[in-house]
């Protein structure tokens, strides 16, 4: 449909069915027998039965059937048989569940990115998706936050712009309307990340420059990169919530980052304003959201049942509402729904696409990328075949390895870490033994279980962990080696998640300790969501595997990796703290007046802990022995209009082999504002042969050197500039060059 039809369209229009259009709601109503929303799901938005059908938004109903059967009802009684668009929550996955974000961020690779939200979203665009609440690309510090778990670029600000940019080209391809694509949707716009206390929903307050230097560049690159939604964050920023601040949604989003697509709050954002204290009431709350630029209204009614009176009433411009109108008729029109409303629902092809042989199988070998090997004393692993094995730990035989947002998923057909080793060694070689369960009765009070998932604790708790923990000190005195397989439970990260205390439950830990007494090998294998202290882990096994939540072939990946077939190469995109207390903790912090550099008293440091993390930024091992040598750079001096290469020689001094994955950093030593003590800049991931041995070129530029100034000015200053080149943040090589502009 041409523009000069959509604006025809509007036109016809009434005020109703104007608003209705900024209106998002589930799509349960719908499928009611007698649709009424006085007693349906839709009873505590006190909607009408006539703005339910004016709505413009259903959230998270998707499959064929039921999209269908949707849109029907809904057009049988639409006037201007305006199509309704569907969003929905396909974080890590649809069917065929990936890893969860983190964990993708953690294959530095965004080939593997590109390929696992590619299949998500074909897959969800084939069961009727048209519009992706992904990707998050908050910028994340503290490990508390449960959300943490969906931070694709970790605490990496130039992570965050490659992997925003990977996934929205990924998401929308060429043409959003085509097969298999659907909109994408940069969130939380702004600054979520940064949420104090690591607690969610919580106050976000920040300088300019802070905001500027790390928490927008990824949201910046996602918008120019073409993404035509964004959602408002639960936050406030400048004291304001996000979702009724002017100067943020118009004067920097709308104006400076030129984003031309749609605003949509988050669930219930703008009716929440009345709790932050910045609306009186839910008209208040709706005119403050429609004048700072918010097109839809998600899952409250306050846009629903106070713009009418605010319109009326002269207090919002009727041109307000029609910018935000033609906004969501233009996203409709590119997706082609005016022409066909049921794009894309085909039952058939629906069963022959999602979780198909060759999604699984793709799944599996993207997965493996995502595992990041902590540690490998004597090169325990990779594991023998022949060994006779103890798996033992609640998620050795558990189907509960997706994650908090895999909503979709078939949970029914998960395979088992029980079941692949079964398959690989032969059951006459494997013991097994749960040993213990995830949590204790007291530590669950605040989490939900979930249907198809197995419950959280078992009653007669004492007497059953006894029993379990019994169990499995006999099989593991059969064994050559013991697999355990630990870590949070799945409702412990995710939205909702913030925990305190970020540890793995004391109940594993004392399996841990009462295995480690038998004096055999151990291999831990983590799961969980977030960055987690490790202290008590990782000094009582010989080997850890961190494998996040790893989604449905998360079995058959584990069993490639921890035999051998694959070489693990993730790398940590966030920090691992010592303890709690640390947090928030990150890599690229600024240097203080008294820096930590030894053991004096009046220095910045902690009494009872090193500042250090545990596992800092970009550590990663690998089957294969990689070494670092012969760092040169081509000038020592550097100028606006030149270049410096930078070269190093890295070898893999092991017959096994392997990807490697070569960070440079960079600092700028001094500075009209303090800066970091180092910056990613630039990273190469290489696969290496048996003792082969490669020059690695970067290149720096002044770009790379820019940063928000004293004045609020983005440019590069003069001066000296260090710069690093190591496997990891803290493990590197330096040479020094000046810079003269």
């Amino acid at each position: 449909m041409k523009k000069e039809k959509l604006l025809e369209l509007l036109e016809k229009m009434t005020l109703d069915e104007k608003i209705g259009q900024l209106v998002q709601v589930t799509g349960e109503v719908f499928l009611m027998d007698n649709v009424d929303t006085k007693t349906g799901p839709l009873k505590n938005l006190e909607l009408s039965n006539e703005m339910l059908y004016n709505v413009g938004s259903i959230l998270n109903i998707v499959g064929c059937e039921k999209i269908r059967k949707v849109q029907e009802e809904y057009l049988s009684k639409n006037r201007l048989k305006i199509p309704l668009l569907f969003m929905a929550d396909v974080i890590n996955g649809y069917r065929t569940v990936f890893p969860i974000p983190i964990a993708q961020g953690c294959s530095w690779d965004t080939d593997v990115i590109r390929k696992c939200t590619r299949i998500s979203i074909k897959e969800a665009g084939i069961a009727g998706a048209n519009v992706n609440f992904s990707p998050m690309v908050d910028l994340v510090r503290d490990a508390r936050w449960g959300r943490v778990m969906e931070a694709i670029g970790g605490e990496d600000p130039y992570l965050g712009e490659i992997y925003a940019k990977t996934m929205v080209e990924a998401y929308q391809g060429q043409d959003i309307s085509k097969l298999g694509n659907a909109v994408a949707c940069i969130k939380h716009f702004a600054g979520y990340g940064a949420v104090e206390s690591g607690r969610d929903y919580n106050t976000v307050d920040m300088s300019q420059r802070e905001f500027r230097q790390y928490y927008l560049p990824a949201y910046k690159e996602g918008i120019s990169n073409g993404a035509q939604m964004v959602m408002t964050s639960f936050n406030t920023i400048n004291g304001i919530p996000a979702t009724v601040n002017k100067w943020l949604l118009r004067d920097l989003l709308r104006k400076e980052l030129g984003f031309e697509g749609i605003i949509i709050s988050d669930y219930s954002a703008i009716e929440e304003t009345i709790n932050h204290g910045v609306a009186k009431d839910k008209k208040e709350a709706a005119y403050k959201a429609i004048m700072a630029g918010v097109d839809i209204d998600m899952m409250s009614n306050v846009y629903a049942n106070n713009l009418k009176e605010l319109v009326e009433q002269n207090k919002v411009p009727i041109k307000l509402v029609d910018e935000a109108v033609f906004r969501v008729l233009s996203l409709k029109n590119k997706l082609g729904l005016f022409e066909n409303p049921y794009k894309n629902i085909d039952e058939q092809r629906e069963k022959k696409i999602l979780k198909c042989k060759e999604h699984l199988k793709q799944a599996r070998k993207l997965t493996s990328n995502t595992f990041v090997l902590l540690k490998n004393d004597n090169q325990i692993l990779p594991l023998k075949q022949n060994s006779k094995i103890a798996l033992i730990g609640p998620y050795a035989d558990n189907i509960a390895i997706l994650g908090s947002w895999s909503m979709f998923s078939d949970k029914a057909k998960i395979p088992t870490l029980k079941e692949i080793f079964e398959d690989k060694i032969g059951k006459e070689n494997l013991l097994y033994a749960k040993g213990s369960n995830i949590l204790e009765e007291k530590e669950i009070s605040h989490i939900l279980e979930e249907d198809g998932l197995p419950p959280i604790y078992t009653k007669n708790e004492k007497e059953v962990e006894a029993k379990l923990l019994e169990q499995a000190i006999k099989v593991a005195k059969k064994a050559d080696i013991i697999v355990l397989a630990i870590g949070e439970h799945y409702r412990q990260t995710g939205e909702a998640c913030s925990r305190a205390n970020i540890e793995i439950s004391k109940i594993q830990q004392n399996l841990l300790k009462e295995l480690n007494k038998l004096n055999k090998k151990i291999v831990a294998i983590l799961f969980n969501g977030r960055p987690v202290i490790l202290n008590n882990i990782e000094k009582n096994v010989d080997a850890l595997l961190e494998v996040w939540f790893p989604g449905t072939e998360g079995a058959n990946a584990i069993t490639d990796v921890i035999f051998g077939e694959v070489n693990p190469s993730g790398r940590l995109t966030m920090s691992f703290p010592q303890a709690v207390g640390q947090c928030p903790i990150y890599y690229n912090h600024y240097n203080t007046g008294r820096p930590h550099i030894n053991n004096t008293r009046y220095v910045s440091r902690y009494q009872d802990i090193p500042t250090k993390s545990y596992y800092p930024f970009g550590y990663g091992l690998s089957y294969s022995n990689f070494e670092y040598s012969n760092l040169k750079i081509s000038n020592k001096k550097m100028t606006k209009n030149n270049k410096i290469t930078v070269k190093i020689k890295v070898k893999n001094n092991s017959a096994i082999p392997g990807k490697e994955v070569i960070q440079l950093y960079i600092q700028d030593l001094v500075g009209s504002v303090v800066r970091p003590i180092k910056e990613l800049k630039a990273f190469k991931k290489l696969y290496f042969r048996a003792f082969e041995e490669k020059e690695i070129t970067f290149e720096i530029t002044k770009n790379m050197l820019k940063f928000w100034n004293e004045n609020l000015e983005y440019d590069a200053e003069d001066g000296e500039f260090k710069v690093f080149v190591g496997p990891n943040s803290e493990n590197t090589k330096e040479e020094i060059f000046e810079y003269e502009g």
